[in-house]
């Protein structure tokens, strides 16, 4: 007997009902980029690529990582925001996406309406390095140095607007020193710089741990609250330079606004995954970083304090939209 059609369509229904999501998505089903502002070398550089090779084998699917550079994020911000919302094209982003509202006058996007949020993915902090040939052995010394010889000493960081240069904006302004700013395009150029004493003092992240682990760097502060499990006798800026000295580096990943729902959720669900994978886990220590994620809903939140957060800081600070 033919079963009646009302039967088959059910069995269907419950076929597709149980099916794996990414099945019931047609999600992916080719290459996803994972687009980040930087050049290759830095901390996020590594980040996008330990998470691309976990969400590869985690899909079955190739997911790629794209570096475009330049212009204190916004290059890359932008590509994403007018990028096709469909899941396929992501964004590594970290602090400094959250920063350029307040100093560029004219974005091509908006940093929050212009994307979907979709989950945070590690935090660490900022460090702050000098040659060991400088003579400053302690954040102290440095401090002395620099009011000696005002508008002298220079300082490096990974460029305008990331991260670094707003930690470096706090902490210059905090301790009352006159220094001038040399901005580089990403941490690997910027450890040159310091490695050949071509700037002063800069203001990194994890990926100078190798450098500080060697010697031939020194870390002298922290941006964290508190100490640094990955640099436990670095003191924090919170204990040298000013009291409730706070300045968290983070990542996290976005996608163009309208991206669907049933998309968001699939790649937060992956991720969150992911950041448990041993093998993730162990990469990102070693490097400095630990793993966080988050519900799409929180990282919009915290994106918004943190736009609100930099914008009164940089204002206290004197720092004027470009």
């Amino acid at each position: 007997m033919v079963p009646k059609l009302s039967g088959i369509l059910l069995s269907i229904a419950l076929i597709c009902g149980f099916a794996p999501v990414s099945q019931a998505l047609d999600y992916p089903n080719k290459y996803v980029r994972i687009i980040i502002p930087f050049p290759p070398g830095g901390g996020s550089d590594a980040q996008a690529r330990t998470l691309a090779l976990e969400l590869s084998k985690m899909w079955n699917q190739q997911v790629i990582v794209e570096n475009k550079p330049g212009a204190g994020t916004t290059i890359g911000a932008a590509y994403v925001a007018n990028a096709a919302p469909d899941g396929y094209t992501l964004y590594l982003n970290s602090v400094g996406h959250t920063v350029t509202p307040s100093l560029y006058k004219n974005l091509r996007y908006d940093p929050v309406k212009s994307c979907t949020p979709i989950s945070m993915l590690s935090k660490s902090p900022f460090i702050l390095l000098v040659n060991p040939s400088l003579g400053a052995n302690s954040m102290a010394d440095l401090l002395a140095l620099a009011r000696s010889k005002p508008g002298k000493l220079n300082y490096g960081t990974t460029g305008i607007g990331g991260g670094p240069h707003l930690a470096a904006q706090m902490m210059v302004a905090a301790a009352k020193i006159d220094a001038q700013h040399v901005p580089f395009n990403g941490s690997a150029p910027l450890l040159t710089a310091l490695l050949e004493n071509v700037v002063d003092f800069g203001f990194g992240d994890p990926a100078a741990l190798p450098s500080i682990r060697a010697g031939s760097l020194k870390a002298l502060g922290v941006t964290s609250l508190e100490r640094s499990p990955i640099l436990p006798d670095v003191p924090t800026f919170d204990e040298t330079i000013k009291k409730d000295f706070d300045m968290a580096n983070w990542n996290s990943i976005l996608a163009p606004a309208n991206t669907p729902p049933e998309i968001v959720k699939f790649i937060n669900d992956s991720i969150a995954r992911a950041l448990k994978s041993p093998d993730l886990v162990r990469v990102f220590e070693a490097q400095g970083f630990e793993p966080v994620s988050s519900s799409p809903e929180e990282l919009r939140s915290f994106m918004v304090s943190e736009i609100k957060k930099y914008h009164d800081v940089l204002e206290v600070a004197g720092v004027k939209p470009q």
